[in-house]
C-alpha cells in the first residue's frame, strides 16, 4: 500500500494550535509575572516554537516529494511560513523581557495578551475551515474578525505608547517598554498576515 502523503490543512491547523499555546503562555507569564521564573517560561516557549519549527520543517520536505499538492506549492510555503512566524513573534516578547530586565510589568500588558489569544483563537478556526475553502461560508467572517482585532491592538498600542511618554522620565526605560509595545503590536500584525495569505490563498485557488 502506497504511504499516504501530508495533509496540509491538518497541519494548518496544528501550526497554528502552537501559536495558541505559544499565546496562552504569554498570557500566563503576564498574570503572574515573576522574572526569577522568566528563564523556566522561555525554556517553555521555546519548546512550543522548536516544534513550530519542526511542523514547517516536515511540510517543506513532504512538498519537495509531493506530485500533486491540494494547493500550489507556494501558497502552501508561505502560508506555513506567516503561520510559523506568529509563534516567533510571541516568543520575541519574552526574550525582550529577559533582555531587558523587566522585573515589574506596566498593566497594560495583559491586554495584549489577551488579544494576542482571541486572534490564535480566530485563526485556528479558520485554519479549520481551510479544507473546504471553497464553499466554507465562515472564512470571510474570521478574516474579519482577526481584522477587527488587529485593530484593537492597534489602539492599545497607540494608546500604551502615549502613556509611556507622558508618565515616564527614565530614558532607558521609556526605550524597554517602547520595544516590547512595539513587539507586542507585532504579535497582533503577524495573526493578521495569516489571515490576509489565507485569503489571497482562497482567491487565487477558486
Amino acid at each position: 500500500m502506497a504511504k499516504k502523503g501530508m495533509n496540509y490543512f491538518d497541519a494548518f491547523i496544528q501550526g497554528v494550535e502552537f501559536g495558541c499555546q505559544a499565546a496562552a503562555l504569554l498570557r500566563d507569564c503576564f498574570a503572574q509575572y515573576d522574572p526569577e521564573q522568566l528563564p523556566q517560561r522561555m525554556e517553555e516557549m521555546h519548546r512550543i516554537e522548536h516544534a513550530a519549527d519542526e511542523m514547517k520543517h516536515g511540510m517543506m520536505q513532504s512538498l519537495l516529494r509531493e506530485f500533486l499538492p491540494p494547493i500550489e506549492r507556494e501558497d502552501i510555503m508561505e502560508l506555513a511560513n506567516t503561520i510559523d512566524d506568529v509563534t516567533d513573534s510571541i516568543e520575541d516578547v519574552l526574550l525582550r523581557l529577559y533582555m531587558f530586565n523587566i522585573t515589574r510589568l506596566r498593566p497594560d500588558v495583559q491586554a495584549f495578551a489577551e488579544v494576542i489569544v482571541r486572534l490564535c483563537a480566530a485563526l485556528k478556526q479558520m485554519a479549520g475551515e481551510m479544507h473546504n475553502f471553497r464553499r466554507s461560508t465562515q472564512i470571510r467572517e474570521l478574516v474579519i474578525e482577526i481584522n477587527h482585532l488587529e485593530e484593537e491592538g492597534d489602539r492599545l498600542y497607540s494608546k500604551a505608547v502615549r502613556q509611556l511618554y507622558a508618565g515616564q522620565e527614565d530614558p532607558v526605560a521609556v526605550m524597554a517598554w517602547t520595544t516590547l509595545y512595539d513587539h507586542l503590536e507585532k504579535c497582533c500584525d503577524r495573526c493578521e498576515d495569516v489571515a490576509d495569505v489565507a485569503e489571497r490563498v482562497i482567491m487565487k485557488n477558486t
